[in-house]
């Protein structure tokens, strides 16, 4: 029954964005040919993207032409204090993923890295897509913004206003406001100690509702997973303690960390090169903060999803958090009892992962002991 009003709902919603005008010419699947994808391949990223979103497999029609529908909404991308890296991460690929070319297919009316205008006309095109589609962008920003009396920090175009003027003017009007990655979400290294700029999250910035989609970049799900999420419904998603979307960021790294095996068994690498880092054993002696980070990362992965920092030998570094740059540093190095501010709430996470791993091999010992006894009762008694 639930499922049936959110379909109905969802129906509504895209027809009433089908009304809007396309703004590119072609489609989505013209774009994917040409690029070597057929319709198979998007519907099968669609299921994954279903998957990803929450939603179960009925509502996979409805993903893909929201994707289809991508183009009738405008995006405006400001970038802030930055390194471009949120927008390399879906831009530049030898292989294009479906996420890449559908945020190819959006319809980008600025976005600083891949638009030829400069100066006055950059300008002038920033102005107009705001004044032409009022109340219909959807507005990402990535970068930290430097704030109150250091806001000259930050200077954009030949008038030098503010960068953190400009996402006070660009948001005023958007129908969905993102920080893409962790500068614009938090802060990021840009407001790491001592923070000479004073660089802020987007959303200590402005007064309108934010959504955070942080990461170190965020991974391209992520990012064209909100564009799809709001073509959907219409509305923010579910968020968090830290206005992150659940479906994304609702689990943490640890929880679903393709060495968590060796975890629960107690196998550690205890330094980078020994015979545990070769076989793949838990990196959380040498730094990983899994047990503290909410993010899919091990799901959907980097380098056109091809692999992750704890694939490839790394602890993560807890870059989807507040404040990571001074809070989980060391980086090679455990929080063992340090205190640390979760989403929990409250000081500390739910348990330090090494009194977790502790009384994990405990219960694991009861349970083969007893399993033990059980085998060997059963073996006397015949059966």
């Amino acid at each position: 029954m639930v499922k049936d009003k959110l379909l109905e709902k969802i129906t509504l919603r895209l027809n009433e964005v089908e009304k809007l005008p396309k703004m590119k010419e072609g489609s989505i699947i013209q774009t994917l040919e040409e690029n070597g994808l057929s319709r198979r391949d998007f519907m099968k990223w669609a299921g994954a993207m279903t998957a990803t979103l929450g939603l179960s497999s009925a509502f996979i029609p409805a993903v893909s032409k929201a994707a289809e529908l991508a183009d009738r909404l405008p995006v405006i991308w400001l970038h802030m204090a930055e390194c471009t890296g949120c927008s390399e991460s879906l831009l530049r690929t030898a292989t294009p993923s479906i996420d890449s070319l559908i945020f190819d297919y959006i319809s980008l009316e600025y976005h600083e890295t891949i638009m030829s205008a400069s100066g006055w006309q950059a300008e002038e095109n920033l102005e107009q897509a705001i004044e032409k589609y009022k109340g219909q962008y959807i507005l990402m920003v990535e970068g930290g913004i430097p704030a109150g009396t250091s806001e000259y920090f930050l200077t954009v175009g030949p008038h030098g206003t503010t960068g953190a003027e400009h996402c006070r003017i660009a948001c005023k009007n958007a129908a969905a406001i993102f920080a893409i990655g962790t500068c614009s979400s938090f802060g990021g290294i840009q407001a790491a100690y001592p923070n000479p700029t004073n660089s802020q999250a987007l959303s200590k910035i402005v007064n309108q509702p934010v959504i955070n989609v942080p990461g170190c970049p965020p991974s391209e799900k992520n990012i064209v997973g909100n564009v799809l999420n709001y073509i959907l419904f219409g509305t923010l998603p579910a968020l968090d303690s830290y206005n992150r979307p659940k479906w994304a960021y609702r689990l943490r790294i640890h929880d679903l960390c393709e060495r968590r095996g060796r975890f629960d068994a107690g196998e550690f690498v205890q330094h980078f090169g020994d015979q545990g880092a070769k076989d793949g054993y838990c990196l959380y002696k040498v730094g990983c903060k899994g047990p503290y980070t909410f993010n899919n990362c091990s799901q959907e992965r980097f380098n056109s999803h091809t692999s992750w920092p704890i694939q490839a030998g790394h602890g993560c570094i807890g870059c989807s958090e507040p404040d990571f740059w001074d809070t989980m540093g060391p980086f090679e190095e455990p929080l063992a009892d340090r205190l640390y501010k979760s989403v929990f709430g409250g000081l500390g996470a739910d348990a330090t992962a090494d009194k977790i791993g502790i009384g994990v091999l405990a219960v694991a010992g009861v349970a083969i002991a007893a399993h033990a006894a059980v085998g060997s009762f059963k073996k006397n008694k015949g059966e």
